[in-house]
């Protein structure tokens, strides 16, 4: 063969390969699935023996193009298919109007999946985040306790303002809970005893200097946190929190009581 047949015989071969697409069985249709050709693979996906298997088999491949994924948006498998729905949206090609439009046909765990995937843009992330959120409401407590080990920040600040104390352990623990979170957990109306000593005790949180002021601020704070933290504080800061007006009778007694221990030790 010459080096000028070669175009010739490639286009042939092309074109068998469309064709066999179009009309491809069971078994051709699975070989096909690997074409490099994604001329091919818009020509295999008009094959009416294209099932759903194939297709999830068709997505795991990291080199289809937006057009490829566009056209197995629109087909009629995808309605129906939670599985495809789920495959697009974890395809890191998906444009991003099929990606939001498919998010909320998601499972709760499978939006959590949406939040951690390797390159998902900051607005996939909140639409995920947002649905979980909304979601909420009727969420299972045995479900929620599992979502707070795994929850991005976002649905973690929302479940500790829930203010529900059997969440408090598993949130807490997360890593990925943030300082802000805790503090509008702790200001928040669900906060309660219980909740903010779940902060006071936790061995990640309680040396954190500005939470331990901002325990000492809430009316609802058992007075054994008072005993325990104003020691650690500055004159100026118990000075502070003794002229708040957030703290309850009782508890302005005990911040008193540390004022009067500071001047006696003078």
């Amino acid at each position: 063969m010459t080096i000028s047949d070669m175009p010739t015989h490639q286009d042939n071969d092309h074109s068998r390969r469309l064709y066999r697409a179009l009309k491809a069985d069971r078994d051709d249709i699975v070989q096909l699935l690997d074409d490099p050709s994604m001329e091919v693979i818009r020509a295999l996906l008009k094959n009416p023996g294209l099932d759903e298997s194939c297709l999830l088999q068709l997505l795991k491949r990291r080199d289809l193009t937006e057009d490829v994924l566009k056209a197995v948006y629109r087909m009629s498998l995808t309605d129906t298919s939670h599985r495809m729905k789920v495959a697009l949206v974890q395809h890191h090609a998906s444009p991003d109007h099929i990606v939001l439009s498919l998010i909320p046909y998601l499972y709760l765990f499978e939006l959590v999946t949406v939040c951690f995937l390797p390159g998902a843009t900051s607005d996939r992330r909140l639409v995920a985040e947002r649905a979980i959120i909304n979601r909420l409401p009727e969420v299972p407590l045995g479900s929620k306790i599992t979502l707070a080990r795994r929850a991005p920040s976002a649905v973690l600040e929302a479940l500790l303002c829930e203010g529900q104390p059997q969440l408090l352990d598993a949130c807490l623990d997360n890593p990925r809970l943030k300082q802000s979170s805790i503090f509008a957990m702790i200001n928040s109306p669900g906060a309660n005893a219980e909740t903010i000593s779940a902060v006071a005790r936790h061995p990640r949180w309680r040396s954190r200097h500005e939470l331990r002021v901002a325990i000492l601020k809430n009316s609802k704070t058992p007075l054994i946190w008072f005993t325990a933290f104003l020691p650690g504080l500055s004159l100026v800061e118990v000075k502070t929190i003794y002229a708040s007006s957030r703290i309850s009778a009782a508890q302005k007694a005990c911040v008193a009581e540390e004022l009067l221990r500071r001047r006696g030790g003078r």
